[in-house]
């Protein structure tokens, strides 16, 4: 079996666009299926050499599909990634305000769905996976598709009169997001719209907009997120679960409550989605195509 990890820091000129980035190689595992969580991020998955499998999707009405890269939208219901015990390739996390930028569309046209990058990007969506797949290096296969990235990023700037936020989404929503994901999903809706000076009719349309989420929506997946990151640290870490404890710190009512949004997440109890994907979580390395990963 071999298993390895690659993460990189990525571009200062993408900062605030993409979060974080992580080449993975696995071999030898049993073939399985993952399951790709709701996340407060996009995902951009470009793979190495066998395609992704995805056997199911986060809008049931997608088909079943093999991609050489990989886009996906922010959802609320889980993917389904089919594996023959081996994968290989990076994962970006992209900001859903930084959609427009990179990738000249609001992350809302893209909710729940998932298609390959020349969908959205033309050509240079195609570019991405040809530049990744003949660097041989790893940092060589990071440079390659900044590049990409980055002359969008100018291409947006320029079709923008060269504004540096050209193309960003109303102030407004942007400080909504950001209320919620500081906040941690505890932050009501009512009182976000308040700070922000909207009601909350016209920030719920303007934000699912921008992000593809409502603001609850997005609240219950940033709350979401958090647990489930904070249930693999302790377990990465050889620490009990704690799910009674877990459901406390992380702003839940109860245990009961955080059992409810996790089976309607993932598809599963936070135990047994344990079970399911312990692997990726005593490795200690991203769950590499889940959705929710980096």
């Amino acid at each position: 079996m071999r298993e390895e990890w690659f993460p990189h820091r990525p571009h200062p000129a993408l900062r605030g666009l993409v979060t974080a980035a992580v080449g993975y190689r696995q071999e030898g595992l049993p073939a399985g299926v993952h399951r790709g969580l709701p996340s407060p991020h996009l995902t951009l998955v470009v793979t190495l050499d066998e395609p992704l499998r995805m056997a199911a999707h986060p809008d049931p009405r997608q088909a079943p599909g093999e991609f050489d890269a990989l886009l996906g939208g922010l959802h609320t219901t889980p993917a389904l990634i089919s594996h023959p015990g081996r994968q290989a390739g990076v994962q970006l996390a992209l900001t859903p305000l930084g959609a427009r930028r990179l990738l000249g569309l609001p992350a809302g046209e893209l909710a729940a769905l998932d298609c390959p990058p020349a969908d959205v990007l033309g050509r240079a969506g195609a570019e991405l996976t040809e530049r990744f797949r003949a660097a041989r290096t790893w940092p060589e296969r990071f440079a390659a598709l900044e590049r990409v990235l980055l002359r969008g990023v100018r291409d947006s700037g320029l079709r923008h009169g060269g504004a540096p936020d050209g193309g960003a989404p109303p102030p407004e929503v942007a400080e909504a997001w950001r209320l919620t994901t500081a906040s941690g999903g505890r932050m009501r809706v009512a009182e976000i719209a308040a700070r922000v000076g909207w009601s909350e009719r016209h920030l719920g349309a303007r934000f699912r907009t921008e992000t593809g989420l409502s603001p609850k929506e997005a609240a219950r997946v940033v709350r979401f997120d958090r647990a489930r990151r904070a249930l693999a640290a302790r377990v990465g870490a050889g620490r009990s679960p704690d799910l009674a404890g877990l459901a406390v710190a992380a702003g839940f009512a109860d245990q009961a409550h955080l059992t409810r949004e996790w089976r309607a997440f993932s598809g599963l109890s936070p135990t047994r989605w344990l079970a399911a994907e312990v692997r990726f979580v005593q490795d200690g390395g991203p769950p590499v195509t889940a959705r929710s990963s980096a």
